[in-house]
């Protein structure tokens, strides 16, 4: 049975985006075939197109790490999948708990291939169900940015607890995970932001407080007033600009470094690092464990991510086109 899917080499930019015709494939030993529903747009994916990601991608990949829909097929010896289970996948399918290591490399999208095409063979390990309440839209949006997210406010061992404050930066897709995480888990939560526009919808999610990071420049000073002087106990850093998170964040706090879309930043000013008494952990996405759990979260709160515009398949460069303008506040979804 033909099926249809996307391929590019890494670097080739929008236009080595091409859809081809080809037969769908026939599940292996411990695979499942899963007919994608929908898929989600994530900064690694601009990445990949640009020949910027920090890990191997091979040639003519299938990109795009995220996805959910439904399994159509099951192979030999898998016995935690049956056709009919809607579900999506882990990033990394061999990462199934505890700490990161080389031998989990491989990743959906990157070295393996990914979701965008309308039938795609994956791990049965790195299956994750969806959760009840959320559509295959919804789901598509988790893997990476809201596991990412789960990760760095609960992935150190210690957590966020209720009553501690959070910062969040901006409204990519992390961001806006880590705001509903944050709130979810009973924090407070002090997002920046780089407009009034924003700065509303942003207080409509649940943000406590709001910094227009244009008009206060100084935010980290302002974290600290709005802390009576404490500053913040955890800091979400998606820019990369560290120094400013170590400025906001309290004594003992963490900056959870999850990613540079600001680019090369300045480099760290030891003694600041160290006048800190903050710990910095990088913060790579997360294990099928830690998906799992905050699948449980998620479903106990009826949580539903943010979704800014829908594409069809057929218009996936589009999708691309529009995401990377930077103008979503939610995540950028293309139906299968």
């Amino acid at each position: 049975m033909p099926m249809r899917s996307y391929h590019l080499d890494s670097g080739a930019g929008l236009a080595g985006l091409t859809v081809r015709e080809q037969e769908e494939p026939v599940p292996g030993a411990g695979q499942v075939l899963i007919a994608v529903r929908a898929v989600s747009l994530s900064f690694r994916e601009l990445l990949v197109l640009r020949g910027d990601y920090v890990l191997p991608v091979k040639p003519d990949v299938v990109p795009v790490s995220d996805g959910a829909g439904e399994v159509v097929a099951v192979g030999p010896g898998v016995t935690g999948a049956r056709v009919g289970d809607r579900v999506t996948a882990a990033l990394f399918p061999s990462w199934q708990d505890g700490p990161f290591g080389v031998e989990h490399l491989p990743q959906l999208g990157g070295s393996l291939d990914g979701m965008l095409t309308e039938r795609a063979l994956v791990d049965a390990e790195a299956l994750v169900p969806v959760p009840g309440h959320l559509s295959y839209q919804e789901a598509a949006t988790l893997p990476c940015a809201a596991v990412t997210a789960w990760n760095a406010l609960t992935g150190d061992g210690d957590g966020l607890r209720p009553g501690q404050t959070l910062v969040v930066q901006g409204s990519g897709g992390v961001s806006l995970f880590a705001l509903q995480f944050g709130k979810l888990l009973g924090a407070r939560v002090i997002a920046t932001t780089s407009s009034p526009e924003k700065a509303a919808r942003l207080a409509e999610l649940g943000a406590d407080e709001v910094i227009d990071y244009r008009a206060v420049p100084d935010w980290p000073g302002r974290v600290r007033e709005l802390t009576d002087g404490r500053g913040a106990d955890r800091v979400v850093d998606v820019a990369g600009l560290l120094e400013q998170s170590l400025r906001a964040v309290a004594i003992a706090g963490q900056v959870a470094c999850v990613g540079f879309v600001s680019g090369t930043a300045a480099p760290i000013d030891p003694k600041v690092l160290f006048g800190s008494g903050a710990t910095v952990r990088a913060v790579a996405v997360g294990s099928r464990a830690q998906f799992l759990a905050m699948n449980r979260a998620i479903e106990a709160h009826c949580l539903h991510p943010v979704i800014d515009r829908v594409f069809p398949f057929a218009q996936a460069p589009d999708a691309y086109r529009y995401y990377a303008s930077g103008q979503a506040l939610g995540k950028v979804v293309i139906t299968v």
